[in-house]
């Protein structure tokens, strides 16, 4: 009897000093009240009844029968190194432009030493909690409403920059940090939307006026350039005809001056009888009038009469 009696103590000591730690878990160990060693994943030893794990606080989500997440906590001898997530009830905070509104968030951290997320701090995840509150707090106090709404991203890096130095000295490392919803009051979201569609319509007219400007530029460009080519069409067609005259009078020149008869007399006389033809070309002319300059021409054409004869 009194061997069964002994064998049954020894198995309850040997149960007693053996843990075995899960991969990704670690268990702290005291002695007597005191910190002895921090059990890795796998087969371990401890002195029964001497050494004791050291319970920490660990928090739960669930979903009710309504679909809402609650958390809940409870103590726990096992400390989980992997990335865990808190989905923080939705809060209220107020702007720098005193609008109210309701945030909720998400914070992705993980406990990189156990030591210290046991002994630095008594209830770690409220911890943790309460500093995002007061942080996010902090920082949207400092943006207007339309900056908070336009600037998450960069919300979500200054307060992980702020919660991982400040969670630092617990043991945990925080990865990432998400504002779900920003949820404003109804009368400020109806005159957000006002003004939205007021912008909308503004840069509607804008880019309209724009147009417009952009075709009236290009209609005038195309006329200045219209009007250019025109004159330098018209002054190209005049030095031409210029440059044809020109040709023709040294040849009516070149050919008189070889046969000795006076080439500006003949030119004179020339254009005297294109003056004349222009004289009594008109409709109600009835009468032509010979100037008294006629005698002289007429001799010249007789000159020019004679030279042709040669």
């Amino acid at each position: 009897m009194n061997l069964i009696i002994l064998l049954i103590l020894a198995a309850v000591l040997i149960a007693k000093g053996i843990i075995i730690v899960q991969q990704q878990e670690e268990v702290i160990i005291q002695r007597l009240g005191r910190y002895e060693k921090t059990l890795k994943p796998g087969l371990n030893f401890i002195i029964p009844f001497f050494d004791v794990p050291r319970l920490t606080t660990k928090r739960f989500s669930q979903k009710d029968i309504n679909g809402n997440t609650f958390a809940f906590s409870k103590q726990t001898d096992r400390i989980d190194l992997r990335e865990t997530v808190f989905d923080f009830p939705r809060q209220n905070v107020i702007t720098k432009d005193n609008v109210s509104i309701a945030i909720n968030a998400l914070i992705y951290f993980q406990i990189v030493d156990a030591k210290a997320a046991v002994y630095e701090i008594e209830n770690l995840p409220e911890a943790i909690e309460k500093l995002t509150q007061t942080t996010l707090r902090n920082l949207v106090g400092q943006l207007e409403l339309q900056e908070t709404l336009v600037s998450r991203d960069k919300i979500n890096t200054e307060l992980r920059i702020i919660l991982d130095d400040a969670a630092g000295k617990w043991g945990v490392k925080v990865n990432r940090v998400e504002l779900q919803d920003i949820i404003t009051p109804t009368d400020i979201q109806a005159a957000m939307d006002k003004q939205m569609k007021a912008e909308r319509e503004k840069r509607a007219m804008i880019y309209e006026a724009e147009g417009q400007k952009e075709a009236a530029i290009r209609v005038a460009e195309g006329q200045k350039q219209a009007a250019i080519l025109s004159a330098e069409g018209v002054a190209q067609a005049r030095v031409i005809e210029a440059d044809a005259e020109k040709e023709a009078i040294n040849r009516i020149i070149t050919a008189l001056e070889s046969t000795a008869a006076a080439p500006d007399k003949y030119l004179i006389a020339m254009k005297y009888l294109e003056a004349l033809k222009d004289i009594s070309s008109g409709q109600n002319n009835k009468v032509v009038y010979m100037p008294y300059e006629a005698t002289g021409i007429l001799s010249s054409i007789d000159g020019i009469k004679e030279m042709f004869k040669h």
